[in-house]
C-alpha cells in the first residue's frame, strides 16, 4: 500500500470516528486507529485496518504505532472526554508530562495544539478533521428541517449568536441555550449534551440552543458537532430548536439526524 494511501486516525468518544474512517476507506485509504480507552467505540474495528488501544496520555505508543505503520498523517476525531485529564488512574507517559507541565494553561485548544505540534516532531502531520467528508456533512446555510424555527425561536437563535462566539473565542464552550433572550446555560467543561440537559432542568420547555465554531477555529481537531444524540437530549430537555454554523458544523449521522429532528418538531437552521 503506498504511503500516501496511508493515514492515522485518533478516535475520540461518539460516531465521528466511525464517519471519517468509512470515508477514508471509500477513498482507497488503509487507516490506522488510536483508539482510546472508555471512549472510543468497539464498532470502529469494522472499519479500520488496524488498531491499538492506549490511555489518552500514552503519547510514546500512540507514536510508536504511527512508525510502526508507515503513518505520515493522522486525524482526530471525536471528543475526548475531558475529566481524563484529572484522573488519577489514567495512565501518562513521559512526554504527556511534560506537555502538561509546559504548556501556559489546560484550555482544550491549548492542550491539542500542542499534541500536534509534538506529533509534527515525530514527522507526523495532524490534518483537518473533516477531510474526506461531503458538503452534505457540512450543510450550507438554510433550514434542515420540515418545520422553520417560529419568530422567537429565531429571535433567541439571532441573540445568541455573537455571545456564543464571545464565549467560543475564550474557548469556554461552542454551545449555549436561550429562552426568550435569557442566557440559560453555556458549555464548558462538562460538554454540549449536558449543558442542554442543564437548561431543560432550569427552565423547562421552549429554550434553543445555539452552536457555533471559535472565530479561530482549528480544523485539525474539535469541529462542532450534532447528531442523533444531540436531538435526542434536546428531546428529553424540551428544547425546541438549534441553530448551527452553516459549513462548519458537522452534522453526524445526516439523514438519521434530521428523521429524529422532524419526528419530534425540533427545527434545525444554519445561519
Amino acid at each position: 500500500m503506498p504511503l500516501e494511501k496511508r493515514i492515522g486516525l485518533i478516535a475520540g468518544n461518539g460516531t465521528f470516528p466511525l464517519t471519517f474512517a468509512k470515508a477514508a476507506r471509500l477513498k482507497g485509504y488503509s487507516i490506522f486507529a488510536i483508539c482510546v480507552k472508555k471512549d472510543t467505540t468497539r464498532q470502529l474495528k469494522a472499519f479500520v485496518d488496524r488498531l491499538i488501544w492506549l490511555e489518552v496520555g500514552e503519547f510514546r505508543k500512540m507514536v510508536e504505532f504511527f512508525k510502526a505503520n508507515s503513518v505520515q498523517e493522522a486525524v482526530m476525531a471525536g471528543q475526548i472526554t475531558p475529566r481524563r485529564l484529572f484522573d488519577k488512574r489514567v495512565k501518562w507517559d513521559k512526554e504527556f508530562c511534560v506537555l502538561l507541565a509546559n504548556i501556559e494553561n489546560k484550555k482544550a485548544d491549548t492542550i491539542f495544539s500542542s499534541i500536534a505540534d509534538l506529533l509534527e516532531g515525530k514527522s507526523i502531520k495532524l490534518i483537518d478533521s473533516t477531510s474526506f467528508l461531503s458538503e452534505a456533512e457540512l450543510p450550507k446555510a438554510g433550514v434542515l428541517t420540515l418545520r422553520k424555527p417560529q419568530d422567537r425561536e429565531m429571535a433567541d437563535i439571532i441573540f445568541g449568536v455573537d455571545l456564543a462566539r464571545k464565549i467560543a473565542d475564550l474557548d469556554i464552550g461552542q454551545t449555549i441555550v436561550i429562552k426568550n433572550k435569557c442566557i440559560v446555560a453555556v458549555e464548558a467543561f462538562e460538554g454540549t449534551n449536558s449543558a442542554i440537559s442543564r437548561a431543560g432542568r432550569l427552565v423547562g420547555k421552549g429554550a434553543v440552543a445555539v452552536k457555533v465554531s471559535r472565530p479561530k477555529q482549528d480544523k485539525r481537531f474539535d469541529v462542532p458537532v450534532i447528531g442523533p444524540k444531540t436531538i435526542l437530549v434536546m428531546k428529553r430537555a424540551g428544547l425546541s430548536a438549534i441553530g448551527i454554523e452553516a459549513g462548519k458544523t458537522l452534522v453526524l449521522e445526516g439523514e438519521k439526524t434530521i428523521r429524529l429532528a422532524n419526528k419530534f418538531n425540533i427545527a434545525i437552521v444554519c445561519f
